[in-house]
């Protein structure tokens, strides 16, 4: 009688059931080397945490390579016109600009992100956390990711930008049409979409943009707009740009964190039971641990600029990485058990805010908003339960739940 080991789960981001539990599979990647190619997405892996750490800050890499190469020049095709308003939307943000440019927009930009003024939006925060927990408890429950999850980020992103509230309805689809091109070879009808909605939102922004400048706030379109009369080297396109990536970075990765750490604490009850015992001191370390078991973003492209080595493989300059930063979260050489979600974990060097010169600058906003809704959830339904197995999201790299339906 023989036998024969079953064979090592595969990376598919285009299977539901490897975007319901990805983890086997980084395992696997990790165990078998530091840099596999793969030649669906034309990319070449890095699943282990200290090459992520690694090429995160190596300046031979960039998120652009059109600071210092053509697309030829590069061995890259152009993208094809009819995409041009996704791309200059897309470009101009600092999440896809290297320096100089990245540290000019930056400096401008992060005066809104301090801690202090972090600080200053904690009460804020808390009270629309508190009053959209209190209709989902009146209600009896619902999906959590539609009237707690969403609601929150978009709301306080929102406010610091200064979007009117009846005008906020419109900005989560087209974030999420953007962010469809995010995913690994998207398809003809989400370039459709990503473009539409880039034409859309440029144009309601480049009006508020208008507006602001005859009737200026405090709000952070204000400070923008402030900064680009006074000649600091902003161009209306950086200004839209930059509040398309607030927006999205502003609100996705919450949303996402929000169902996937609950959906965490339903398959942990022990850690949830003890999260409930005492919400108040465990919450800090809970919210990173959390981002780390399940991160929202599971992957970080970078382009080589200039040859690099990861473990003895030569990747050439115009290849493209995929740092696999849920993967990194699980690397046993960076945490120990790292498979088990334990909510007391200090020593937390998780990349779900990324690192290097493109570390999330509404780290601390989200960690703020992440803790309010946790706590108010604790506190107000301390019975919560699932009630449904959720549905996931298609999407890999931009990772969450379609719905998670619970009753208090």
């Amino acid at each position: 009688m023989s036998s024969s080991a079953a064979p090592a789960p595969v990376f598919d981001p285009w299977q539901p059931s490897f975007v319901a539990d990805p983890y086997p599979a980084y395992a696997a990647l990790r165990e078998r080397g530091r840099a596999h190619y793969y030649a669906r997405s034309r990319q070449w892996l890095i699943p282990r945490h200290e090459d992520v750490r690694a090429l995160l800050r190596d300046r031979r890499l960039g998120r652009t390579y059109l600071h210092r190469f053509s697309h030829e020049e590069f061995g890259r095709t152009a993208p094809p016109p009819e995409h041009e308003p996704f791309h200059t939307l897309n470009g101009h943000g600092m999440l896809d600009l290297e320096p100089p440019d990245h540290t000019r927009l930056r400096r401008l930009v992060s005066k809104a992100f301090t801690p202090r003024t972090v600080e200053r939006l904690a009460p804020v925060v808390e009270r629309l956390a508190d009053e959209l927990v209190e209709a989902f408890v009146a209600e009896g429950g619902g999906d959590l990711v539609a009237a707690v999850a969403e609601p929150l980020p978009v709301a306080v992103i929102a406010e610091m930008l200064g979007i009117p509230p009846a005008d906020r309805a419109q900005l989560r689809p087209w974030s999420a049409d953007i962010c469809g091109m995010f995913e690994l070879n998207p398809g003809d009808e989400a370039a459709r979409r990503a473009v539409r909605a880039s034409v859309e939102f440029s144009a309601y922004l480049r009006e508020l943009i208008a507006a602001r400048r005859r009737n200026p706030g405090e709000d952070l379109i204000s400070g923008l707009v402030a900064a680009y009369d006074e000649g600091d080297r902003l161009t209306e396109q950086e200004m839209i740009s930059t509040c398309v990536l607030l927006l999205n970075a502003g609100h996705e990765a919450t949303v996402n964190s929000t169902g996937n750490g609950w959906l965490a604490l339903f398959r942990h009850p022990d850690q949830l039971a003890l999260l409930r015992s005492g919400p108040d001191a465990l919450l800090p370390t809970a919210v990173d641990e959390l981002l780390r078991y399940d991160t929202p973003l599971q992957l970080f492209e970078r382009w080589v600029l200039d040859d690099i080595e990861v473990g003895g493989t030569v990747i050439p300059r115009g290849s493209e990485v995929a740092l696999l930063f849920g993967s990194a979260n699980r690397d046993p050489e960076r945490f120990p058990d790292p498979d088990r979600l334990d909510l007391s974990r200090t020593d937390n060097a998780h990349f779900s805010f990324g690192g290097g010169i493109h570390y999330c600058l509404g780290a601390p906003l989200a960690r703020l908003e992440l803790a309010a809704s946790f706590g108010a959830l604790l506190r107000r339904a301390p019975g919560l339960r699932l009630v449904a197995e959720p549905r996931w999201n298609p999407g890999f790299v931009i990772r969450g739940l379609r719905e998670l339906l619970v009753e208090v």
